[in-house]
């Protein structure tokens, strides 16, 4: 039977709750443990699909085609393994499912209330990834802070669920904030007290605290945490800031995080073999070599609206020995010409996004990075504004466009065939994993060295097929192709340093221990022109 760990926030969000349930995660996996994760989310909304960037980052696509909070790709990074849409839920899907079930009469005409029944239905969704996964523990974040009105179903469902599963099958983490006051020179506890007590009224006794700082939590401040809060003192787990966030494994190992977990669970297992993870840490300070990599996006405001691409950056960094330097270049800048913002980078990524805003900008960057031999590395939108750029200005299709955003002269940019033509939001769209057919002697295929890949897809518009053949007489390869030849994956210049594009994307699936190869072939490219 699976065991259960449940990781709550406390004072104010945005404390690492992800990171904290991604680095326990991988401890417990270092040690033969077979772990899988949940992350709980009170909105209302059915998933982040439709949600803005700018209110919630990034939309982490599953292997399953599950559009998911931005956390999944902290678990999947950090545990190395694949989750689904069913490691993602929100309110909204709990209440769409009450509600589907009391339309179909499934409740005998009972009052359906919060509890029992939604906090029976977060429950069954718990239950049924543990049994789904045969995980030997389920790490389960609940999003927000507690004392949020809209969290209260959530904690009283974990709260019910220590009395189903049994005390020694389940147990609560508890991060929250020590705050420096610079004035004074002193760290305060008095907002984790305050904090504990919240969760303490609402039947949650926190097993174990995790302490955010900028400073170092003391060895007095963790024995009056433990006092004011009943729990014992080496529970109280310092979380201070550090340079990476790939560090914090280590800082938890160093604090027996781990170990506690596992007495107050009663789990034996073998000794934690991190080798592969300090080695990691290890590459990472000792980098030299820096490289400025430009990301032009519309969203650069909120820089976690592009977090997977900056984290696979990293990734392919860390493999060269090179220190990735990023600077945020708002694309609707480059719309007003100031072409300055594009010098000194040593590569370009252009990469996803929805709607016409900045588009101009970004297209703007593609002629730079393409007449400059700056290495270009184009996702979902920036490889289809790679291909508007190409068609306007070497295939001299003046009016060439996106049917996105209303070209109707010449659509190089079009609905996917077959597919019904519903621009704006809650139209189908390519969700999920699909192959990829690689052309030999690409660039692609040369980074990947395999015929077949397989990819992750979020998007709703392809290169429309009517123009293909201009476009590779012109001198666009067409170096990928989806398994019927019929949608075109990967677009390259062969006659540039690397300029790529793919219609996927790679950055889903690359790891710190596991770069992708995309990127590792586009840093490569980066180091390459430097000697040049």
């Amino acid at each position: 039977m699976s065991k259960f760990i449940f990781v709550t926030g406390g004072v104010v969000s945005s404390l690492g709750k992800g990171i904290t349930v991604a680095s326990l995660g991988r401890l417990l996996k270092s040690r033969g443990l077979k772990v899988s994760v949940l992350k709980l989310d009170p909105y209302l909304n059915v998933d982040p699909g439709t949600m803005s960037p700018f209110q919630h980052g990034e939309v982490f696509v599953t292997e399953d085609g599950g559009e998911t909070d931005l956390d999944l790709g902290h678990y999947e990074r950090f545990i190395d393994t694949n989750l689904t849409k069913k490691s993602n839920v929100s309110t909204g899907q709990i209440y769409w499912s009450i509600l589907s079930k009391e339309r179909r009469g499934e409740y005998d005409g009972g009052t359906v209330q919060v509890i029992p029944h939604v906090t029976n239905e977060i429950k069954g969704h718990i239950l049924s990834v543990a049994k789904e996964s045969g995980a030997d523990v389920v790490l389960v974040e609940i999003g927000g802070t507690v004392g949020d009105i809209e969290g209260l179903p959530f904690f009283e469902a974990i709260r019910q669920i220590r009395t189903d599963v049994g005390r020694q099958s389940c147990l609560y983490i508890h991060v929250t904030l020590i705050p420096y006051i610079s004035a004074a020179k002193e760290l305060k506890t008095k907002p984790t007290q305050h904090s504990v007590k919240e969760l303490r009224s609402i039947g949650i006794q926190p097993d174990v605290i995790v302490c955010r700082s900028e400073e170092e939590v003391t060895r007095d401040l963790r024995a009056k945490i433990a006092l004011f809060c009943d729990i014992e003192e080496e529970a109280v787990i310092p979380n201070t800031d550090v340079s990476s966030i790939y560090e914090v494994p280590l800082c938890f190992a160093e604090s027996r995080l781990d170990e506690i977990v596992l007495e107050k669970l009663s789990l034996k297992t073998k000794q934690a073999d991190l080798q592969e993870w300090k080695d990691l840490v290890k590459t990472i300070k000792g980098l030299s070599t820096k490289a400025t990599v430009g990301i032009i996006g519309k969203y650069v405001s909120l820089p976690d609206s592009y977090l997977s691409v900056v984290e696979a950056l990293y990734h392919a960094g860390f493999a060269h020995g090179v220190d990735v330097q990023i600077r945020w270049i708002e694309a609707e800048d480059l719309e007003k010409g100031t072409h300055d913002l594009l010098a000194n980078l040593d590569g370009i990524v252009v990469p996803g996004g929805f709607g016409v805003r900045g588009v101009e900008g970004k297209l703007k960057a593609v002629e730079y990075a393409r007449i400059n031999k700056i290495p270009f590395f184009g996702i979902g939108l920036g490889m289809q504004c790679a291909v508007v750029e190409f068609a306007r200005n070497v295939a001299k299709l003046k009016n060439a466009g996106s049917i996105e955003f209303g070209a109707d002269e010449a659509p190089v940019i079009d609905f996917m065939p077959g597919q019904p033509r519903i621009a704006g939001l809650g139209g189908p769209m390519r969700l999920g994993t699909f192959p990829c057919k690689l052309q030999v002697d690409s660039h692609s295929f040369n980074a990947y060295k395999e015929n077949v890949v397989y990819e992750r897809h979020r998007h709703r518009y392809e290169v429309n097929n009517d123009y293909r053949k201009l476009l590779e007489e012109k001198g666009l390869r067409m170096a990928g192709f989806s398994e019927n030849g019929e949608l075109i994956e990967i677009i390259e210049l062969q006659e540039h340093p690397w300029f790529v594009g793919t219609i996927f994307h790679p950055e889903f699936k690359s790891r710190p221990t596991n770069p992708h190869p995309l990127f590792v072939g586009f840093i490569g490219a980066i180091l390459e022109q430097g000697k040049k």
